[in-house]
C-alpha cells in the first residue's frame, strides 16, 4: 500500500552526454572490429590508410539514476552526480510517460541537486519528513531504479545516524541496511508514515547492506537557495577545527570534550578580527550549542553572510563571548604538499627527531618560526598520533617554537606528556604526545 501510493511522485532520471573518444591503432584487420565491439562508436566516415593515426570518434554515453518530485509544479530532488556534466535529461514517471527536466541548481558539497520536469502534467509530490526524528533501529524504505529496474523497492532499518564517510565537511549521513544499488542515486529514503526522511546517496562496494542517504533536514536548509539562485551560498568564519580527545581534554583541563577545538585562525579572517585564536573551544555558534566538532561546519554554513553571530568559547578554563560577522565562503584550490629539509637531529624521548627550518619553508609559511620533523620512530608516540616527515612544529605546550633548539629545550622540559600545535600544509592541528618511558 505504501509502495504503491508513493510511486507516482518517484521518478526514473535518464541522462546522457557526449564524449569523444579515439581508439589505438591495434594494427592489423581486426582494429576496426574490436573498436566497434567495445562500444568506441559508429564506423568512421572514410578509410584510412594502415598506421594512420585514428580520427577521433563521438558517441553517446547514457545513465541512470532516481529522483523524487517535492512540488505540483514539478520541482525534482536528485544527486549532484547524477546530472553532473550531462547534455540531456529525461525523466519516466510510473504511468510510463516520459517529460525533459533542466537543472535548476545544484551543489556538489552535499551531492544534491534540484530538476524542474517541463512537461505539461499532473505532478504528485512527495511529504518532506522530519530526520532529526529517526533513531537507529526505525523501518524505512528506499524506491529507485537499480540496474534499470524502475521502481525497485527495498526494505531495512536505519543503522546508524551522523556518520562521515569522508566526502566533506557536511558529512552528516543517515546509515541503513535497505538495499541500495547503482541507479538508486537520487531516490528517497521513506519512513513508515510516507514521508522522505533521506536522499539515497552512496554505497559500500564491499558490502551489500551498507547504504547511505543525505537526511531531508540537511536539503531543505539547501533547496531553497538552488531554486532561488541555483547554487547555495554559505557563510565562513575561517576557523580550522579538530575533535577533542580525552587526550587533549586532559592536557587542556577541560571539563569536558563538548565543542569544536580551534587548531587554526585564517590571518584577516571573520574570527581573526572577532579575536578568536588557536586553542579556544567553540561550544556554541549562536543559538547553537557544539555538541561535538562536526557541528560546527554546518551550522556556520547555514549563516547568512553579513549576519552578526555570538560565538561563546572556553579559553583558559573560562568561557568568552566574540561577536563574529560572517562572511561568504569562497572556494579555494587546495594547496599542494611540499617537503621541508633540515640537519638538526632532536630528541627522541617522543618519537621523533627535528631539525630548523630553511629560509624557503619560512616563507611558505608566511614567517613563522618552529621545528620540522625529519624521522618518525615507527610504533613510536608520534607515528602512533599520525604525525608526519614534513610536519612542522610551532607551538609545544602553548608556547611558540622559535627553531630547532628551542624546540628540543621545551621537548625536554616537558613533563610526562607534551601537548604540540602542528603545521601540515595549509592546516594546523593540535596532538598530544606521550613521553617515552626508560
Amino acid at each position: 500500500m505504501l509502495a504503491r501510493d508513493l510511486a507516482p511522485g518517484v521518478v526514473n532520471v535518464h541522462t546522457s552526454k557526449t564524449v569523444v573518444r579515439g581508439i589505438p591503432d591495434l594494427g592489423f584487420p581486426f582494429d576496426d572490429f574490436f573498436g566497434d565491439f567495445f562500444g568506441f562508436g559508429a564506423p568512421r566516415e572514410r578509410p584510412r590508410q594502415r598506421g594512420q593515426a585514428p580520427e577521433p570518434r563521438r558517441f553517446t554515453v547514457p545513465s541512470l539514476g532516481t529522483g523524487f518530485v517535492i512540488s505540483e509544479d514539478g520541482l525534482i530532488v536528485t544527486n549532484h552526480h547524477v546530472v553532473e556534466d550531462v547534455e540531456k535529461i529525461e525523466i519516466a514517471f510510473s504511468d510510463g510517460t516520459r517529460s525533459e527536466a533542466r537543472i535548476v541548481g545544484s551543489d556538489p558539497k552535499t551531492d544534491l541537486a534540484l530538476l524542474r520536469a517541463e512537461g505539461e502534467r499532473s505532478y504528485v509530490a512527495l511529504p518532506l519528513g522530519d530526520s532529526d526524528a529517526l533513531l537507529p533501529g526505525d523501518w524505512v524504505m528506499a524506491i529507485g531504479n537499480p540496474f534499470g529496474l524502475d521502481h525497485t523497492v527495498t526494505v531495512g532499518i536505519v543503522s546508524a545516524l551522523g556518520r562521515d564517510i569522508g566526502q566533506g565537511p557536511y558529512d552528516d549521513f543517515i546509515q541503513t541496511d535497505a538495499a541500495i544499488n547503482p541507479g538508486n542515486s537520487g531516490g528517497p529514503l521513506v519512513n513508515l508514515a510516507g514521508e522522505v526522511v533521506g536522499i539515497n546517496t552512496a554505497i559500500n562496494p564491499q558490502a551489500n547492506t551498507i547504504g547511505f542517504a543525505v537526511p531531508i533536514n540537511l536539503a531543505k536548509e539547501i533547496l531553497p537557495q538552488l531554486e532561488e539562485r541555483g547554487h547555495v551560498l554559505r557563510g565562513w568564519l575561517g576557523v580550522g577545527v579538530q575533535p577533542l580527545t580525552p587526550e587533549l581534554a586532559e592536557v587542556m583541563e577541560l571539563e569536558s570534550r563538548k565543542g569544536a577545538l580551534v587548531s587554526q585562525v585564517t590571518p584577516d579572517s571573520p574570527a581573526a578580527r572577532a579575536g578568536l585564536v588557536a586553542g579556544d573551544v567553540i561550544v556554541r555558534f549562536g543559538e547553537t550549542e557544539i555538541e561535538r566538532m562536526r557541528d560546527l561546519p554546518r551550522v556556520v554554513a547555514a549563516a547568512t553572510p553579513g549576519e552578526k553571530v555570538e560565538v561563546v568559547v572556553i579559553r583558559d578554563g573560562k568561557r568568552r563571548r566574540f561577536t563574529v560577522e560572517v562572511e561568504a565562503l569562497a572556494d579555494e584550490a587546495k594547496p599542494k604538499a611540499s617537503s621541508l629539509a633540515g640537519d638538526l637531529r632532536g630528541s627522541s624521548a617522543f618519537g621523533f627527531d627535528i631539525a630548523d627550518l630553511s629560509p624557503q619553508d619560512r616563507d611558505r609559511l608566511d614567517g613563522a618560526q618552529g621545528a620540522v620533523i625529519t624521522r618518525v620512530e615507527p610504533g613510536g608516540s608520534a607515528e602512533n598520533a599520525g604525525l608526519r616527515v614534513g610536519d612542522v612544529i610551532v607551538e609545544v605546550d602553548r608556547v611558540a617554537v622559535e627553531g630547532g633548539l628551542d624546540a628540543e629545550r621545551r621537548l625536554r622540559d616537558a613533563g610526562a606528556s607534551a601537548l604540540l600545535v602542528i603545521a601540515r600544509d595549509d592546516s594546523r592541528f593540535f596532538v598530544v604526545l606521550k613521553r617515552r618511558e626508560g
